[in-house]
């Protein structure tokens, strides 16, 4: 009996092996496949390996006050440095002219960015710049033949809409997943500075990151960004940054070489129960609350007040805090937004005019001043410094002590939180500098002349 069993599913085994999976019905018609569209989108997906070297030794040593007090020569420890690489994703938007978007995290701190095409083909790509707080930075390559994505208004996404996320997850080689769209505009994630998310069950893994998501007829709609992972897999929770969001960013560095954010002068916190109760609103009222209004601002030019419960945005409800500010943010200097607001209980329509804010985007050739030759800085979402990105060896700035990770914390006692409070301090100071550094865990001043 049991010889018999082995017989039988060999047999049928072999029958299913030769047979193959049909590739029509009963009544002779073509099934439905993406192949057709994945034969033309995929050339447009590249993978990115990025290089680094890492400086591997003791902090102590490093330190400029262990130096000093030992009176240790600057070098004497030799520091030994190693090479490492990981695998990420982009997508191709202008085939002439070599671009390519990616996420920010997938080249942060890279020495070297390697773009790999589906036809064998590698490239040294060039970073253009990128912007940390949404996630996004720009590339491009010295190519010919290459293909590009036509980029989706990732508005007209709607729930239930069938997308593919293409890209290169734990460095296997390119791989597409399907999905639907299983929400929008999700925020509050703590993932960016920015969120907006396109959530989908299209399983997203690492390596993914930066890769393309598109929809059936083959259009970018989204870069896939994150997963929610608590036990380590994929659980059908990805989260892709929407391509009207990705683009705007790309252009404006492409553009001007830096990213300009709207800014409205106030700031908004969510409609809690207990808030609700104590501005006697009804239970089920969604909006948002004005917390604060700066004086001559675009806000107080508008004539929101403190207290005010902003309920619409535009004719739509307004549920979400991120919702407002992300509007702001990413409208253009002179839009406008109608919003409705209830304010001692009686309704009021307001016009805000968004105002124009420049923030920074990481570049690899700026200088800012002289003794800080040969070091790259970039902007922390967390606002409390400058971080050193990167220090080109045998620099000015190498040689005055300066670390790739170092938190650039003051100059000359006044407080650094943006690039533009560094760039400011840095040029109006032309000899010495007295920078106070976060190495670690450890706090210390260098005087730079």
């Amino acid at each position: 009996m049991r010889f018999s069993r082995l017989w039988l599913f060999s047999f049928l085994f072999s029958s299913m092996v030769h047979a193959g999976l049909p590739m029509s019905d009963s009544q002779g018609e073509a099934l439905p496949s993406i192949a057709p569209m994945l034969e033309r989108v995929n050339p447009a997906v590249v993978n990115i390996s990025t290089f680094s070297t890492r400086q591997i030794v003791n902090p102590l040593l490093n330190d400029p006050f262990f130096q000093r007090f030992f009176n240790i020569p600057r070098g004497a420890f030799p520091q030994q440095r190693r090479s490492q690489s990981s695998a990420g994703s982009g997508v191709i938007v202008d085939a002439k002219q070599g671009t390519i978007i990616t996420n920010y995290h997938v080249i942060k701190g890279a020495d070297e960015v390697q773009i790999g095409l589906t036809d064998g083909r590698s490239f040294k790509a060039r970073l253009i710049g990128a912007d940390p707080e949404v996630d996004i930075a720009v590339l491009d390559i010295d190519a010919k033949g290459l293909s590009e994505l036509t980029i989706r208004d990732s508005s007209s996404l709607r729930v239930g809409d069938f997308v593919v996320a293409i890209g290169n997850p734990f460095g296997l080689g390119q791989t597409i997943t399907t999905g639907v769209v299983s929400a929008l505009g999700r925020s509050g994630l703590g993932i960016e500075g920015y969120e907006n998310f396109i959530q989908t069950d299209a399983s997203i893994n690492p390596g993914n990151s930066g890769g393309a998501l598109v929809d059936l007829n083959g259009d970018l709609v989204g870069i896939n960004t994150a997963i929610i992972a608590p036990s380590g897999g994929n659980v059908g929770i990805g989260f892709a940054i929407p391509s009207n969001m990705a683009r705007r960013v790309a252009n404006q560095l492409l553009d001007d070489g830096r990213v300009t954010r709207g800014w409205a002068g106030f700031s908004v916190q969510p409609l809690t129960a207990d808030l609700r109760q104590a501005f006697g609103l009804e239970d089920q009222q969604n909006g948002v609350i004005v917390s604060e209004v700066i004086n001559d601002s675009p806000a107080d030019r508008a004539g929101l007040q403190v207290g005010d419960i902003i309920t619409r945005l535009d004719g739509r409800s307004l549920i979400s805090a991120d919702t407002l500010l992300n509007a702001v943010a990413f409208a253009a200097e002179g839009d406008q937004l109608q919003l409705e607001l209830l304010r001692n209980a009686e309704p009021v329509s307001a016009e805000l005019t968004v105002a124009y804010q420049r923030t920074q985007a990481v570049s690899e050739s700026r200088e800012l001043h002289p003794l800080l030759s040969g070091a790259t800085f970039e902007p922390v979402t967390s606002g409390k410094g400058v971080e050193v990105r990167r220090v080109e060896k045998g620099s000015r700035a190498a040689r005055a002590g300066l670390v790739a990770g170092d938190l650039l914390v003051s100059i000359n006692r006044r407080s650094v939180r943006s690039m533009d409070d560094l760039q400011r301090e840095l040029s109006s100071h032309t000899g010495q500098l007295l920078l106070q550094l976060q190495r670690g865990r450890s706090m210390f001043y260098l005087v730079l002349r």
